[in-house]
């Protein structure tokens, strides 16, 4: 009895089945990397953080620009957020991919810049990205080897947004007035590249602020767990991309950092009194510039008195390209 026949049949089957795989890699590596990246999103929460009593504020949190001189959509896309009127804007580093970008990085943040803002810098402000294997990004962090590239103008960035008005806040407590109310803030510079002192900034947070607010470029848990002690009531930070690649039913593959991946976005519980909340940022590494079920995004959060009606879990939502944005870089 010949076989033949069905040999050729099993391997048609193999060649096709092999053929579909490569083709669907290469479709969905083709989304990832020329539309969702530029996919950008404003997602929303509500968190009731602030002490009782106190009137609502706004708060946009911008993070991980990776900014290209190149990126033109972007750059008009986050300049359009200030028709969103927020009352205070927290960048939370990780600002420029290039050392020509502090121009592109100011036409974006534009009027945001008459707003009160806060600021502090990632490891990308410090250092340009260099080419890495993609598979490094999969790796545990102690197998990898953290490779910086050419320093970067984070002094000249620093002194736009502080001639601006902009508050620098590593490793400083200062007490800003946001909507007529005391925010008592302070930061810490990027853990990522264990450049954090938290001990410049320890002691217990101001109790009599409408807000204690902690801002960290990674959010590392070693940083968080001091912020909460101290009696902070919210801590952005941003680093993780989201993960930049999730699955679903899975989410984020990795955080690159020390934090879960269940809480590498958006917001989450620290502890019985502490909030946090991660942006999922709004760029990538140029070596790296693809976003699968994780689009780009700013955040705007809706600040609450913690007696007031909201919930005890955040309100969530997401909106698409909000301001009519071009997605063409």
């Amino acid at each position: 009895m010949s076989t033949l026949g069905n040999n050729n049949t099993s391997g048609a089957r193999v060649r096709r089945l092999a053929t579909g795989t490569v083709a669907l890699g290469v479709a969905t590596l083709g989304y990832a990397a020329a539309i969702e990246r530029r996919h950008w999103t404003l997602r929303t929460a509500e968190l009731p953080v602030l002490s009782p009593g106190s009137l609502p504020i706004k708060v946009l949190h911008i993070s991980d620009l990776h900014m290209l001189p190149g990126h033109r959509s972007k750059q008009r896309w986050v300049a359009a957020l200030d028709r969103l009127d927020p009352d205070l804007v927290v960048n939370t580093g990780d600002n420029l991919a290039h050392r020509q970008a502090v121009p592109a990085v100011l036409r974006a943040l534009g009027p945001l810049l008459d707003r009160p803002g806060v600021f502090v810098f990632g490891s990308n402000d410090y250092y340009a990205p260099k080419p890495k294997n993609p598979a490094r990004y999969l790796m545990p962090r102690g197998r990898t080897k953290r490779i910086h590239g050419v320093h970067l103008p984070w002094r000249d960035l620093r002194a736009a947004l502080v001639e601006h008005g902009w508050l620098d806040l590593t490793h400083v407590r200062r007490t800003v007035k946001v909507a007529g109310q005391d925010v008592f803030a302070a930061g810490v510079d990027d853990p990522h590249l264990h450049r954090d002192r938290y001990g410049d900034i320890s002691g217990r947070a101001d109790r009599s602020a409408a807000l204690r607010l902690g801002v960290t470029h990674s959010p590392e848990p070693r940083v968080l767990d001091p912020f909460a002690a101290d009696g902070y009531d919210l801590v952005l930070a941003g680093h993780t991309h989201g993960g930049q690649l999730r699955l679903p039913g899975v989410g984020a593959l990795v955080t690159n950092c020390e934090l879960d991946r269940s809480r590498a976005r958006g917001a989450s519980r620290w502890g019985a009194n502490m909030w946090l909340h991660v942006s999922a940022g709004l760029g990538t590494s140029p070596y790296a510039p693809v976003r699968f079920a994780c689009p780009p995004e700013a955040s705007l959060l809706t600040l609450v008195a913690r007696d007031s009606d909201a919930r005890t879990n955040p309100v969530h939502g997401a909106r698409r390209r909000p301001l009519n944005s071009p997605t063409a870089r």
